[in-house]
Formats: C-alpha cells, structure tokens, sequence
C-alpha cells in the first residue's frame, strides 16, 4: 500500500468545477496536488475525493467526514462555508465549529489535516463588498480554531491578492478556471513541502478566456443560482462523489 493516502472532502472548490476538462468532467485542485504529490515523492499515493458541488459546510461534515476517515487515510483535506457565506444570516462561528469537529476527529482518528480557505471572488461579484468582509471574518475565525496547532497544513487561498484576479476564475466567476485551480494545488504543494512543478503558480492565460458581458452574466449565471436559492435546490442535489468508491491509485509521471 502507498505510504500517502490523501482523501479530500468539501463542496464544487474541491470537486473541482470551472476546470472542465475536454470529455466534460472536472479536475480542480485536489486532483492535480494529488499528481503532483506524487511527482515530488517519486512514488505512488492513494487518493479520494468525496467534494461535492453545492454543499454547505455541516453536510460536508455530516456526509463526508466519516466516510473519509473510514478510509483510513494519512492526510484529510477541508475546506467549506463558501456556500454558506453567500447566505443571509449566516453565523460565522457556526461554520468555524465546522473547522473544529473536523480537527477533532482527525486528531482522533491519527490523520493529518491540511486546511485550505477558499480564493476569494468578492472583486468581480454583485456586492462585492459584503462578500469581501463576510470571507474576511469567516477566514480569521476559521483559522483562529487551529492556533497554536503547527501539524496542521494550512493552504490559505483567501488572502491571496493574484488568485483574485479575474483571469484565475471561470466565466460564472464563483468558480476558479484551469489557472486558478493550478495555483491552489502549487499552495498545496508547497505548504506540504513537496515540489511545485514549474508554471503552476501562474499557467499562461488561455487566449480563449471567456468574459461574459453583465446582462449575459446575470441570465446565464446570477438567475439560476439565486433561482436555487430560492427553490431551496443545489447544484449538488443527486450527485455522487467522483472518487468515492475507495483509493485510486496515481503513479509519477516520468520526468521527461
């Protein structure tokens, strides 16, 4: 059995959505830190991914958390709330507890924890501004919860000032774009300790970059979501994990 076994639970950050690749599934984050884990390490890991697109940070927990841990992984990675935040009357301690049962259980359970926050979005959003300080004070209090805790992997993506540039995120501009998600993973990378492959921290813009005008982004994006919202429906209802079934297996990629 590989020495890393590395499982991912949380919402579309972590599923991977805005990085589609060309047969129409998602990659994301997640999935390329995972090949570049084992890049870096020159040997094969184990790795699962139970994200699913949508979720708020409670379910997360409820529904991924143990199963995770039934794998009986080496390394969890959590992050979540960004769902919620978009929410009126979202309490920010009630997600940071979140933070707080999945370090408890880990801790428990032997399995290290790597923390990220989510890229924050909040320059290219209608009320922006309130987005920007509801990610602020949800941020902080997230992080607070793991003071004093230097086991703990942190990937902090919501104070970085370039992923907030428009060219790291897709046209719905919630979600990340192949750029933006390469990035994440390099801040994984790194925070672990292990190798960055050359370019991840900032891949070359695709000249093909999508930039929808505001009444088209407003049709094609804003209405459905808030429709949603409304109809108390997810993007995530009836869907499955794409790596649930147990371990997949990713090998090293030869370096030539």
């Amino acid at each position: 059995m590989a020495s890393i076994r590395f499982v991912a639970i949380g919402d579309s950050f972590t599923e991977g959505v805005g990085d589609e690749l060309p047969d129409g599934t998602v990659r994301g984050w997640a999935d390329l830190a995972a090949q570049g884990w084992a890049d870096s390490r020159g040997e094969s890991i184990e790795y699962a991914n139970l994200a699913i697109r949508g979720k708020l940070v409670w379910p997360i927990v409820a529904q991924q958390l143990e199963p995770a841990l039934a794998l009986k992984p080496t390394h969890l990675s959590f992050n979540g709330g960004g769902n919620d935040m978009l929410r009126p009357r979202t309490s920010m301690s009630h997600i940071a507890d979140a933070f707080s049962q999945v370090l408890r259980r880990c801790d428990e359970e032997g399995v290290q924890l790597i923390l990220l926050s989510g890229a924050n979005p909040s320059g290219q959003l209608p009320l922006g501004r309130l987005i920007q300080r509801r990610g602020d004070v949800m941020s902080i209090a997230a992080v607070e919860r793991m003071q004093g805790r230097g086991d703990v992997v942190q990937a902090l993506n919501w104070p970085d000032a370039e992923l907030s540039d428009p060219s790291y995120w897709s046209e719905d501009r919630l979600h990340m774009n192949n750029r933006g998600h390469h990035r994440v993973a390099a801040r994984v990378l790194d925070a672990l300790g292990e190798r960055v492959p050359e370019g991840w921290w900032s891949i070359p813009e695709l000249p093909e970059a999508v930039r929808l005008a505001r009444g088209d982004y407003l049709r094609e994006h804003l209405g459905p979501w808030v429709r949603r919202r409304l109809t108390g429906t997810s993007s995530g209802d009836g869907r499955q994990p794409k790596f649930g079934g147990g371990w997949v297996e990713v090998s090293p990629r030869d370096p030539a």
